[in-house]
């Protein structure tokens, strides 16, 4: 069987209900200030999802010109997202923390804490000796900042992109061999089991859990590797309590993050590895989706619990969206990155406050 190319997580999608005013937060707070593309249309796709129906939707795709991935804002536009009707805690199913990379932690601590936002802690020690801390956007989301360890350009922030998450979990050793097997997460950063004092200030932090950091042995590779960056992923399985799904009776799209999407190239070797693994594709646009100022081929998978992982197989991607000028990279040799210097003239696409 041949193996796909993984080029780093292309976004994390977050469900939000005023996908403008998430944009402008998360460009002041994060710098995630480049639209790669922004559409409104018909989710018509999703429909395992969406209660089996499609859905208008708006989406903004951005990135941080430092590197790491993108978020993919999205909006429901024809029913109203629903939020969770519970507190989500630490070790609860799904996607609970976005990763986010800094140049200087503590210097991130500093800017978020200046521009009134909500940091839930002081900068912390993980496991492994990291300075990190944990911030909540206006919409709920918590977002933890990690050391960063490869860059790509220039940003207004400390921060990069998003560079991994933080997933609850029923089974680690089903979940580790899932990410090892599909993802590349192969090497075990560390396994404890306790309570942690770097825990306690999120919901539900002082719950006893087994966590499990992992990274990538081999570096990623393709056109957008150099600017997505590596990655880590943790896991958290808690114990002495029964673990709520954080998408229980919702759709994918309402609040939340809604998905951990991959930047891959091989859909068809992708899909014959997912379903040797017994993680067959859920979705699958079988062919180019557009998203008017991007192109491409998308999947979805389940991990073990069910939290979703996306696929996408880029085909067209806009540099300079007022000259004109798109990348075509069913032309390009797969696992070479693009030039550096074209992807750095994304940045004549800023959004500036």
């Amino acid at each position: 069987m041949q193996v796909p190319i993984i080029s780093g997580i292309q976004q994390i999608g977050i469900g939000i209900p005023d996908v403008h005013a998430a944009f402008k937060w998360y460009r002041q707070h994060f710098g995630m200030d480049i639209p790669v593309f922004e559409e409104a249309a018909e989710a018509n796709l999703m429909l395992p999802y969406t209660g089996g129906k499609p859905h208008q939707r708006h989406a903004i795709l951005a990135i941080n010109m430092k590197g790491g991935g993108g978020f993919e804002i999205w909006q429901y536009t024809s029913r109203t997202p629903v939020p969770v009707n519970f507190e989500i805690q630490l070790g609860d199913i799904g996607h609970f923390v976005t990763r986010m990379k800094s140049a200087d932690v503590k210097g991130s601590h500093a800017f978020l804490k200046s521009k009134g936002a909500d940091v839930l802690s002081d900068v912390l020690t993980s496991p492994d000796g990291q300075p990190h801390f944990f911030v909540r956007d206006p919409w709920g989301n918590i977002f933890q900042v990690v050391p960063g360890h490869d860059w790509f350009g220039k940003g207004k922030q400390l921060t990069g992109g998003p560079a991994g998450a933080l997933l609850g979990v029923s089974n680690m050793e089903k979940s580790m061999k899932f990410y090892a097997a599909i993802l590349g997460y192969d090497t075990v950063v560390y396994d404890k089991t306790g309570t942690f004092d770097d825990l306690r200030n999120l919901p539900g932090g002082n719950a006893e859990v087994r966590r499990v950091l992992l990274r990538h042995s081999k570096p990623r590779a393709g056109a957008f590797s150099r600017l997505l960056g590596s990655s880590t992923i943790e896991l958290v399985e808690v114990k002495n309590r029964t673990p709520r799904k954080i998408f229980e009776n919702r759709w994918w799209g309402d609040r939340g993050f809604i998905h951990l999407c991959f930047d891959i190239v091989g859909m068809d070797n992708l899909k014959a590895l997912c379903e040797a693994n017994g993680h067959p594709f859920t979705v699958d646009s079988a062919n180019s989706f557009d998203m008017g100022e991007a192109a491409g081929h998308f999947s979805y998978i389940e991990d073990p619990d069910g939290t979703l992982i996306e696929f996408v197989e880029t085909h067209k991607v806009p540099v300079l969206k007022k000259l004109g000028w798109y990348i075509n990279l069913r032309k390009r040799p797969a696992q070479k990155p693009l030039p550096d210097w074209m992807l750095k003239s994304m940045a004549m696409n800023r959004t500036k406050d």
